[in-house]
């Protein structure tokens, strides 16, 4: 009797989804650990993009960008002389080698496990990223052979920032140094060294090589560059018998070999499993978080976001509070705290180099803290740490800030020039932003109004309360159109945009809120029947001429319909909580239809997650980061909002 796979977990994919090259390049995986560091690769192994690789870890000293050590390896198996080679790469006009004709089954539970089959021999390969170092280990288990087998590994190394590529040159240095069980590498002076070695005795081959024209797919569509060079110093043998497991390691610093085996299990042991929809979520948003330096922080999406201001606020309750995890919650919050400059928040942010144009980020650190006050009930926190930062903030606004951001004397808030998107609505082309939304946006309004009647609560400051009541009056007056029955997106002067778009939901959704009950039945019908998808809200009508039903194309085009008819899962939280105020308990089979719509998603794109957006038009398919941190938070944060009711 050969050996048999064990039972079927929540995602699996079988040999015919694995050899069939149109499924298996469309489903990526992405892990990643506390440090920041991150492995990613398609479910076959074949890398698609640029940020793929199975080592990619931040070098501050460089840029504080993730940077691509490692960025594939190809196994070898050797039985009587003959060579089996499992990896796969893409070159012009050819896949080499077709490793994946040889997998079997791959298995998600607790890690990606990929099976081969070559003849006699049925070998396992796990691969899981140590959570506090950067460091993956990959172990190799020979479940089934016949004869004596050796094993080959060769590593295609990078040493290059995650947005470029590598190229053959004559800077490299192939010198390397022999450490227990493996090898070190440092292909260039400023990187950190790699350390490769493995849990066993081996042999260390040198015979290096540069492979040329290594071809990533993902960003030829994107219309990016998509050619690669990648030094494989050489190869790493050794014997294996069956029933062993082997364990690869690398990472920045040297590793124990004797240790390895006991630290893979630990790491076994930490893992949530993946075994149905709300744990693959669980799972996804304990992966956003960054702890590095002493600070903690959201990075925004896998794998080219870095952090963002306003994505932190929105993500951070439903990250950590359905965890019950209110300590990470809170170190986040003061992580950002400390950026506050003046009223404002760093909008993007990643090393040293930040961007403050986000006029939202910082009334939404309000929501954060309320969020976090609903889930834990402990208000005294947050006015002791944080209601001199929420003070400062609305005298900035009320004074007036950078990027001609102030206070209206009807005490609604204006923002922009030309040139300037500060809202979340912020691509930008050459020709300049795409909606750029200058003016009086009306999720502004609302979130203005709600941080204004949250810092009465916890100051009991009555002029808070009197331009609160301000705000409501005129919003009421310059936004809302009874015939139309929804409000305007944004308003400049005697001009108001009209178009249908999300951004007038969050009036209905938030903790305090300014219209009435008939006011946000309208609102939110508007939105159902115009905007809401099986994969959250459309960015724009499709009745609107300048709708955008499909993300592809080079960055020019994918920013034109990013805003413009492309559906985003986050605002969908806000929908589904605006409908729960309003409709209550009788609101819970259509919001329980909706989270259910999403089960599939996890099997597709970003394998386990959820991605960053989806194509207007059905089927919407999801595009652009392959797992979004908003998305996975407001899925997670609506899931206990429609368990509560």
């Amino acid at each position: 009797m050969g050996y048999k796979l064990g039972p079927m977990s929540y995602i699996h994919f079988d040999k015919t989804q694995l050899i069939n090259l149109n499924y298996s390049l469309d489903r990526e995986t992405i892990r990643t650990n506390r440090s920041g560091t991150y492995t990613s690769t398609t479910i076959i192994g074949c890398n698609t993009r640029k940020y793929h690789g199975l080592l990619v870890a931040p070098q501050p000293q460089i840029d504080s960008q993730n940077h691509v050590f490692l960025s594939t390896v190809h196994e070898t198996v050797i039985q009587h002389g003959s060579k089996f080679n499992l990896g796969i790469s893409k070159f012009p006009g050819n896949y080499s080698p077709r490793g994946h004709k040889y997998l079997e089954d791959y298995d998600s539970e607790p890690i990606p496990k990929l099976t081969y089959r070559v003849g006699g021999v049925l070998l396992q390969k796990e691969l899981i990223l140590d959570t506090n170092r950067d460091r993956v280990m990959i172990r190799y288990t020979l479940l089934e052979a016949h004869s004596p087998t050796k094993i080959r590994i060769s590593p295609f190394l990078a040493f290059r920032g995650y947005h470029t590529l590598c190229k053959e040159n004559t800077d490299i240095n192939k010198e390397f140094e022999l450490i227990p069980n493996g090898a070190k590498f440092q292909l260039y002076p400023v990187y950190d060294p790699l350390y490769l070695q493995l849990s066993k005795e081996n042999t260390f081959v040198s015979d290096p090589n540069w492979y040329n024209n290594i071809e990533y797919i993902i960003e030829r569509e994107r219309g990016y560059e998509y050619q690669e060079d990648l030094f494989v110093p050489g190869y790493f043998e050794f014997d294996i018998k069956k029933g062993e497991s082997v364990i690869f390691s690398a990472g920045l610093t040297d590793a124990d070999p004797k240790t390895r085996e006991r630290a893979f299990a630990k790491e076994i042991a930490r893992r949530i499993p993946r075994s149905n929809f709300e744990n693959c979520l669980k799972n996804s948003a304990s992966q956003f978080i960054r702890r590095r330096n002493g600070d903690t922080r959201i990075i925004a999406g896998y794998p080219w976001f870095g952090w963002w201001g306003r994505d932190t606020f929105i993500a951070a309750p439903g990250l950590t509070l359905p965890m019950g995890d209110k300590d990470t919650f809170l170190e986040i919050m003061d992580t950002m705290a400390k950026d506050l400059t003046g009223p404002l928040f760093p909008n993007v942010g990643s090393g040293t180099f930040t961007n403050m144009n986000s006029i939202d980020a910082p009334l939404w650190f309000f929501w954060s803290l309320q969020q976090y006050i609903q889930f834990t009930g402990d208000i005294q926190t947050v006015k002791s740490r944080y209601l001199d930062k929420l003070k400062g903030i609305i005298e900035g606004y009320k004074a007036g800030t950078d990027f001609n951001i102030h206070m209206l004397d009807n005490g609604l808030i204006y923002g922009g020039n030309d040139g300037l998107a500060l809202t979340w609505m912020d691509a930008v082309t050459p020709d300049g932003p795409v909606t750029p939304r200058t003016g009086c946006p009306v999720e502004i309004q609302a979130l203005w109004y709600n941080a204004l009647c949250f810092y009465h609560e916890l100051s009991g400051d009555e002029s808070a309360i009197e331009l609160a009541a301000k705000v409501n009056e005129s919003f009421e007056k310059e936004f809302w159109d009874e015939e139309k029955g929804y409000l305007a997106d944004y308003i400049n002067g005697e001009f108001k945009d009209w178009a249908i778009r999300p951004n007038m939901v969050f009036a209905t959704s938030l903790p305090y809120t300014m219209l009435s009950e008939s006011q946000n039945d309208q609102i939110l019908e508007t939105a159902k029947s115009t905007l809401l998808t099986t994969r959250g809200l459309r960015t724009l009508t499709p009745e609107d001429p300048a709708y955008k039903g499909y993300y592809f194309g080079d960055q020019i085009s994918r920013d034109q319909a990013y805003h413009n008819g492309t559906v985003w899962v986050w605002p969908l939280g806000h929908f589904m909580e605006g409908y729960i105020k309003l409709h209550g308990k009788s609101s819970k089979n259509f919001l329980k239809k909706i989270l259910k719509g999403f089960d599939d998603v996890i099997t597709q794109y970003g394998v386990g997650t959820v991605a960053e957006i989806y194509d207007g038009d059905p089927p919407h398919r999801p595009k652009g980061a392959i797992s979004q941190a908003w998305s996975v938070a407001e899925l997670l944060r609506m899931m206990e909002l429609v368990k509560s009711l």
